[in-house]
C-alpha cells in the first residue's frame, strides 16, 4: 500500500469541510487511488487536504459523500488493519 504523500493542494470550493459533505465540493483534482485490486473498479479514493486531514470517497460515486479523517485517525486505521484488527470485516 502506498502512503498518501504531500502534493500541491487542490483548490477546495467548499467554505466548510465536514464529514459526509458532497465530495464534488472538494473538487475533482487531487484524488488518488492508494491501492487498487481485482475488484471491478470499486476502489476508494483519498485526498490530503490543506489542513492535513484526509478525505475518502468511493470511486464509483465521486459526487457522493466524502468521509473526512484526521491524520491520526487514518494512521490508527491503517496500522490496525496491517496488524489484523480489521480482519473481521473480511469474513
Amino acid at each position: 500500500m502506498d502512503r498518501i504523500t504531500s502534493q500541491p493542494q487542490p483548490r477546495v470550493r467548499a467554505e466548510r469541510i465536514y464529514n459526509g459533505m458532497p465530495a464534488r465540493e472538494l473538487g475533482s483534482e487531487g484524488w488518488h487511488k492508494p491501492w487498487s485490486g481485482g475488484n471491478g473498479g470499486n476502489c476508494l479514493e483519498a485526498m490530503k487536504l490543506a489542513d492535513g486531514r484526509i478525505a475518502v470517497r468511493q470511486s464509483t460515486d465521486p459526487d457522493g459523500p466524502a468521509l473526512i479523517y484526521t491524520s491520526d485517525e487514518m494512521t490508527a486505521f491503517i496500522e490496525g488493519a496491517k496488524a489484523g484488527v480489521a480482519d473481521f470485516l473480511l469474513s
